[in-house]
């Protein structure tokens, strides 16, 4: 059965002869709002369980799309809403491309798998556990080895704001500095989580990026952005010397564009096109809201 998703709907429609104006910034003449939806509220846990499985399916299959996995490294968990000590996780060497709200595996912070049969990344448990530990506002976390931010992530330096998209992580990231080799020490996933402080995303030198969120949406956008403007960078960088944008305006900027309601907005068409690409993700049942422990 599809889910409620097939029927949400972003805005609230006009009536019969009313005309759509902006909304203006009473402290700023001359100046708009932007005037962005909420995401879903749930009347149950199940329905926030079933919804937090599917959309993660669906971001596993949008990275899959634009390429942003490579073999069976990458790992994308989202915290369950009723257990948020344990979090929903990819199984080891499933393609993205592949991998549907069955696979998943439940995960504690042990380690233990609580629910799935497959096997679990001990680099997904050792980086994932950490972070969600610490960071409570961290509903979602993604890693992958997409091909530009592996490769920003060899110069050990962060992002400059030198586009508008770029600002989305100014002061909002971190450089995680060394490689200490594949990551399977708990105190490995210790610093990162230390490095990442309250930011929304972790460059890891040598390695890739790593993002956070407030939802599975956010977490999935922040991590696509980001490796978009590691390839613009580098792109810039190769022609010449970027100009970057002034600390105020990338500030001021940031509050739009970084604000959490924009990263989960900025998913939204990504998910509309995965999911008439690839309807199979809409289909759930009652079963995938459940969780008896």
């Amino acid at each position: 059965m599809a889910s409620e998703n097939d029927t949400i709907k972003f805005f609230r429609e006009p009536a019969p002869g009313e005309r759509i104006a902006f909304a203006k910034d009473e402290k700023n003449p001359g100046k708009f709002v932007f005037v962005m939806p909420q995401p879903p509220t749930f009347a149950t846990v199940e329905e926030e369980r079933r919804h937090r499985k599917q959309r993660l399916v669906a971001a596993f299959r949008i990275f899959s799309k634009l390429g942003l996995d490579e073999g069976v490294g990458g790992h994308l968990t989202c915290r369950d809403p009723e257990y948020p000590e344990l979090f929903w996780v990819n199984p080891f060497g499933v393609s993205f491309g592949c991998i549907t709200i069955k696979d998943l595996l439940l995960v504690d912070h042990e380690g233990t798998v609580l629910r799935g049969r497959a096997p679990l990344n001990a680099a997904a448990f050792v980086i994932h556990s950490k972070i969600h530990g610490v960071r409570a506002d961290a509903v979602a976390a993604c890693h992958s080895h997409s091909m530009y931010g592996k490769a920003f992530s060899s110069l050990a330096k962060p992002l400059l704001p030198i586009t508008q998209d770029a600002c989305m992580f100014f002061n909002d990231h971190a450089v995680f500095p060394g490689f200490n080799g594949v990551v399977a020490d708990e105190a490995e996933g210790e610093r990162m989580a230390e490095t990442l402080g309250s930011n929304k995303a972790l460059i890891l030198q040598n390695h890739g990026l790593l993002t956070v969120g407030g939802s599975v949406d956010e977490a999935a956008f922040w991590f696509i952005a980001m490796d978009r403007s590691c390839q613009a960078q580098l792109l810039a960088e190769a022609a010449g010397v970027p100009t970057c944008i002034s600390d105020a305006v990338a500030a001021d900027s940031h509050a739009t564009v970084g604000s959490k309601i924009s990263g989960w907005f900025n998913f939204q068409p990504y998910y509309q096109l995965i999911t008439k690409e690839q309807p199979d993700i809409l289909v759930v049942d009652d079963e995938d809201g459940r969780l008896e422990l």
